[in-house]
């Protein structure tokens, strides 16, 4: 009996040792050195543009043989200084991100960088620029521009609902853009403006509560499409009779069908998340192997509307 004891514990070891040491392969120590490892931490995959991102960055490293970890911090900027410092322990060269907030992961991102991964912030930028090896966005501020001068070409005058995400610079010059072209004609007032985080179930409920207040508007400016898309929603189910101009940010295929097959929303300004996911792994390539790249890269947009929405494809992203 004593020595099935023994026997048992030996075993439970043996176990325990084999157990630990995958674990801490897994983990902690590069399997290949051969391979380039990336990390990446997007904002939230709770969004379809940033699904389109990384699966332009996925193909591309995967076409080379290399390795990708992505992670989904769901908004939570604590989550995501988690991540990058897993990543970090994980051995990555290069670490993606889009970060939650724009200075709560410059700690994280520094202990990192001091590691020696490169650092390529994609789609919403840090506060502190010198942290990242290079900076892939759309134009954002043009972005709120052109959804401005589309108002101004459709209505004298406007009293407008504000939907914004605060904590990413990106939104922030969106709204910018759009506060500058209008900010010299009285004729064009803000009525509103809240926080949404970019999140469709967010701005919903937002939008219904701005309803219930009785404000009087006739155009939403939302940071981006899914929040577009929760003010819309809200408009519909409270029964708003009167024309309200609906403006997003993104260009995204259910936006693109909307302004199709209905009148319910007015323009987005179109970015192309496989155009910027396709810079992004480009300049990390071009980093790694010590050869000249781009410190900012910044990628154009397009307003659509009716006017020139047959000339995009709606099944899919830019």
């Amino acid at each position: 009996m004593r020595n099935v004891s023994k026997m048992m514990v030996i075993i439970v070891s043996v176990c325990v040792i084999a157990v630990s040491s995958i674990y801490y392969n897994y983990k902690f120590v590069r399997y290949d050195s051969d391979k380039i490892i990336f990390g990446a931490t997007y904002m939230t995959m709770n969004n379809s543009f940033y699904k389109a991102i990384t699966d332009e960055i996925e193909k591309q490293i995967n076409g080379r043989g290399d390795i990708l970890y992505t992670r989904d911090p769901a908004l939570d900027v604590d989550k995501q200084n988690e991540q990058i410092n897993d990543l970090i322990e994980m051995g990555i060269d290069v670490l993606i991100i889009n970060p939650v907030d724009y200075s709560k992961v410059n700690d994280s991102l520094k202990k990192a960088k001091a590691k020696g991964i490169k650092i390529i912030v994609i789609d919403a930028q840090l506060d502190d620029v010198t942290i990242a090896d290079t900076t892939v966005l759309s134009n954002n501020y043009d972005a709120g521009v052109q959804c401005a001068k589309d108002m101004m070409r459709n209505l004298a005058s406007a009293k407008i609902v504000l939907l914004k995400h605060s904590a990413a610079l990106s939104s922030v010059d969106r709204i910018n853009g759009f506060l500058d072209t209008i900010k010299d004609n009285d004729n064009y007032t803000v009525v509103a403006s809240e926080e949404c985080l970019g999140q469709t179930e967010v701005a919903m409920p937002v939008m219904m509560e701005i309803i219930d207040k009785k404000i009087d508007f006739d155009v939403v400016m939302a940071l981006n499409d899914p929040s577009a898309l929760g003010a819309l929603a809200a408009i519909k189910d409270k029964q708003i009779n009167h024309e309200v101009l609906v403006y997003g940010v993104d260009g995204s295929p259910d936006m693109k069908k909307l302004l199709i097959d209905s009148d319910e929303v007015q323009g987005t300004a179109a970015q192309s998340p496989t155009t910027m996911g396709a810079k992004a792994i480009e300049a990390a390539y071009e980093i790694v192997d010590d050869e000249p790249y781009e410190k900012s890269i910044v990628v154009p947009v397009t307003l659509i509307t009716k006017d020139n929405i047959s000339e995009y494809d709606i099944s899919g992203w830019q």
